[in-house]
């Protein structure tokens, strides 16, 4: 039976589904519904083929507004992807290693993921990346700069909140931190070890570095400094970005092929 033998006409059809689609909270079949009912004329699918086009975008839609959520509360300071890495541009860096990291097995298994290199060697941007991969697969990720946790930490302790703010870390199913080592941090960098210990073979940490594990300024208690080496290791993948600089050769190369967006 046709709407018009409903009684309904093709206007009031369509405002039907459009009140529908609000009130069910269907924001993509609401905007899709008529090119995508003209599509399906067009191609003469059958009422399933037709339904099944527009729960499929419904679910797709859906997908992506989660991920862009994760990937804003991940709080990245700016946007990084796999797609946008210049592997030419650093040879030290083994493209199918990051391609496997990629599918996040490491992060459903709990395992770290350090990143050791100089200053320019796309430490951070793959620190992003697959962070932001990460958060596209449905894990809950934060990054965070190593100085601004410990910070946070230390003020956590002073105002006898730190069993709280280490819980509220615990949440996350990926902890990146960035420019750990990168410079010596407050006395109570200590406060870092709970965090990483509370996380221990149950939720991963990436961290990029530039200093190969002798972080003594960071951390100068020796016995400390190892022990924070070795909760970042155990089971780790560890990949040495060396000391090619990545944003120099990979500026060249954009300059080179006339892409300077």
């Amino acid at each position: 039976m046709t709407t018009h033998q409903r009684g309904l006409t093709e206007p009031a059809t369509e405002t039907a589904i459009d009140q529908a689609c609000r009130l069910l909270r269907l924001p993509t079949i609401r905007g899709q519904f008529i090119p995508t009912a003209d599509a399906a004329e067009r191609e003469q699918l059958t009422y399933r083929g037709f339904l099944a086009e527009l729960l499929m975008a419904e679910c797709d839609d859906r997908q992506r507004r989660r991920s862009e959520r994760r990937i804003k509360a991940a709080g990245f300071p700016r946007q990084k992807w796999l797609s946008g890495f210049d592997f030419d541009a650093n040879r030290s860096i083994p493209p199918a290693v990051i391609h496997t990291l990629a599918k996040c097995e490491w992060v459903k298994n709990g395992h770290p993921l350090c990143l050791i290199g100089d200053l320019g060697t796309g430490k951070s941007h793959l620190l992003i990346a697959l962070g932001a991969e990460a958060a596209m697969a449905e894990y809950r990720v934060k990054y965070v700069l190593a100085a601004k946790l410990v910070n946070e930490l230390v003020e956590a302790a002073d105002e006898l909140i730190l069993n709280k703010t280490i819980a509220r870390y615990r949440r996350f199913d990926l902890l990146c931190i960035d420019e750990l080592g990168y410079m010596e941090l407050d006395k109570r960098a200590d406060l870092l070890f709970q965090v990483l210990t509370d996380r221990e073979e149950t939720a991963s940490v990436a961290i990029a570095s530039n200093e190969s594990f002798g972080w003594t300024k960071t951390f100068t208690e020796p016995r400390l400094c190892a022990a924070i080496v070795d909760r970042l290791t155990f089971n780790a993948t560890i990949i040495e970005t060396e000391t090619s600089f990545y944003r120099m050769a990979h500026g060249r190369a954009k300059t080179q092929t006339g892409d300077t967006a």
